[in-house]
């Protein structure tokens, strides 16, 4: 199973979110993240992968775990994504060959233009909860087949 990072920038009323320019989940806005390199914690994957999407500098200190899921595809397997929060950075936020960030309202993002499952579970967690979840993908590796969601007190 493949582990990767998502991180959200997020203040107290907006997020940024990245539109993914190439590779896998092209022409969608999501989190900044990806897999993790040989021998890299989750979170140095997550600092990592920061500053080679959108250039901005972290601190492990300051990520804050929401989320904890499997996505199930029929074609090529399963990944364990760890999701974070993050409020605190340096820099600002820019493009890069991957990446294109844009800052939205918490009460406007682009749903429609994500992952078919982040309307389900990304407003839960923003509305603070934590959750742990699976989410089967059909063969298409785009809709749901099903997903359930567990909230969590908390990650160790």
């Amino acid at each position: 199973m493949k582990e990767l990072t998502l991180c959200f920038l997020k203040t107290k009323n907006q997020i940024c979110l990245g539109y993914k320019k190439r590779g896998f989940g092209c022409d969608k806005w999501n989190g900044f993240g990806g897999k993790l390199d040989d021998g890299e914690s989750i979170l140095e994957a997550t600092i990592r992968e920061l500053k080679e999407e959108v250039e901005v500098l972290a601190n492990q200190s300051d990520f804050k775990k929401v989320a904890e899921f499997s996505f199930i595809y029929e074609d090529t397997g399963e990944m364990l994504v760890h999701v974070f929060f993050i409020d605190k950075w340096n820099g600002e936020p820019q493009e890069t060959e991957e990446m294109r960030p844009a800052w939205f309202d918490l009460s406007k993002i682009p749903y429609q233009k994500m992952w078919e499952d982040d309307q389900h579970w990304l407003p839960r967690v923003l509305n603070g909860e934590k959750l742990t979840g699976t989410v089967w993908f059909n063969k298409d590796g785009h809709t749901i087949k099903d997903m359930v969601w567990h909230e969590v007190k908390d990650f160790n």
